[in-house]
């Protein structure tokens, strides 16, 4: 008997036309659909490996990148417009595409891997103003070392991207965010300062870098406090930049007086800084005086936040502020902090930048002239004392700005640093 003449036979049987043969067919079929989902999910989950990159993790971005690097093979691309500042400051524009959302493929050392990229439109990143996004990364096998793999190039490509550069963060929100364009790395010789104070903090903070163990043995809280101080324009925060350089750090700055800074918010800033990152409190007096000072007639006090001076020192060295942690200050009024602020433990090196030496003066003319005889340099320094008033050092860059290719003309109006 042929299939044929089978199905006839079923066809002309009552029971089987009163619907018994119908239903058993669609139990089978039910079945053989449960038992293909089952067979898949088994398949993926014992002969697959799925890896999940959430948009807020900072390895999102680099392996975005990293994806469009590599190019995968699809014609369904968003684009993502860039920013790169050359060392003279000229900005121009880069398009990146990068696999729109929905599923992708690529070839990766003798893997397809299946890259799926999803939107959440139903939430919503506030920090970032944009839907919360994954990319999810399939591939056959169960070696993670791929994966591993995959991520460590995206962080040695965006390295690659920053190399030569200091990344400056500010707090948005309960995060740091990079701000603005990545700046060239400033030589620590291009800060003129004393020499004696440029090379006291370098060798005191590489010491504490290097040796993480020490502080731990002696069960000493592994962080360090500087604090420089001294007259605006001496050159405080233009040698922060300079040692962040120096030793390949970010920096992080922290603005105390911001209205919405609270002392949760500031002690979880401060737990998760970006490693590798100086922590840098500009003009600290703004935020807080000594409570030896009138309150009536202090102007600093003017215009806090609700940030409290207690929950500071609690974030400085309180049982629950974070390790590891580089943090610098600077004021033009030392006298107006509370001493509580800057007692060794929180600050344990503080360092005053003063208005501009001899030397300092000699080091700048050279710099800017290098053609000039050092008499010149000499006669300059003197020059300038003589003016009877204290000289700093964006004073005198101020002024030779106005005569880059001039140092005769600079000479002849030295008079104007007084107005500057």
């Amino acid at each position: 008997m042929g299939l044929g003449d089978m199905i006839m036979s079923l066809k002309d049987n009552p029971y089987f036309g009163a619907g018994f043969g119908l239903f058993g067919i669609g139990m089978a079929a039910a079945v053989g659909r449960k038992s293909l989902q089952f067979g898949m999910i088994a398949f993926r989950r014992h002969c697959m490996i799925t890896l999940d990159v959430p948009s807020k993790d900072k390895s999102y971005q680099w392996l975005l990148q990293w994806i469009s690097e590599r190019g995968t093979k699809t014609q369904h691309l968003s684009v993502e417009t860039s920013f790169h500042q050359s060392d003279a400051g000229r900005v121009s524009t880069k398009y990146d595409f990068i696999p729109s959302p929905g599923s992708h493929f690529f070839f990766y050392k003798n893997h397809w891997i299946k890259v799926e990229r999803t939107r959440e439109k139903q939430m919503i990143d506030f920090n970032k103003a944009a839907p919360f996004e994954t990319v999810t990364l399939t591939a056959f096998g169960r070696n993670r070392s791929i994966y591993f793999n995959i991520l460590e190039e995206a962080r040695q490509m965006a390295l690659q991207r920053q190399e030569g550069r200091t990344i400056m963060y500010t707090a948005l929100g309960a995060e740091w965010r990079p701000f603005g364009y990545p700046r060239r790395k400033r030589p620590i010789n291009s800060v003129v300062l004393d020499s004696s104070v440029s090379d006291r903090i370098l060798v005191d903070i590489k010491e504490f870098i290097d040796n993480p163990k020490w502080y731990m043995d002696r069960g000493i809280p592994y962080r360090r406090g500087y604090l420089l101080y001294g007259p605006p324009g001496c050159g405080k925060s233009s040698y922060i930049n300079a040692l962040a350089g120096e030793l390949d750090y970010s920096i992080c700055v922290l603005n105390l007086s911001e209205r919405g800074l609270t002392d949760d918010r500031l002690n979880h800033l401060l737990t998760v800084a970006p490693e590798q990152s100086i922590i840098l409190l500009e003009d600290v007096d703004a935020a807080f005086v000594s409570r030896d000072v009138s309150m009536e007639n202090s102007v600093a006090y003017q215009g806090l936040s609700r940030l409290t001076l207690s929950g500071l020192l609690n974030a400085l060295d309180g049982v629950a502020s974070a390790e590891a942690r580089i943090i610098f200050m600077t004021t033009n009024y030392v006298e107006r902090l509370d001493a509580a602020l800057i007692r060794p433990g929180r600050v344990d090196v503080k360092e005053k930048i003063d208005y501009a030496t001899d030397i300092q003066l000699q080091q700048m003319f050279t710099r800017f002239y290098p053609n000039q005889l050092t008499a010149q340099a000499k006669l300059f320094s003197e020059s300038a004392r003589n003016l009877g008033t204290n000289i700093s050092l964006a004073q005198v860059q101020g002024l030779f700005l106005m005569y880059k290719a001039n140092p005769d003309l600079a000479m002849q109006n030295i008079s104007m640093l007084k107005s500057m």
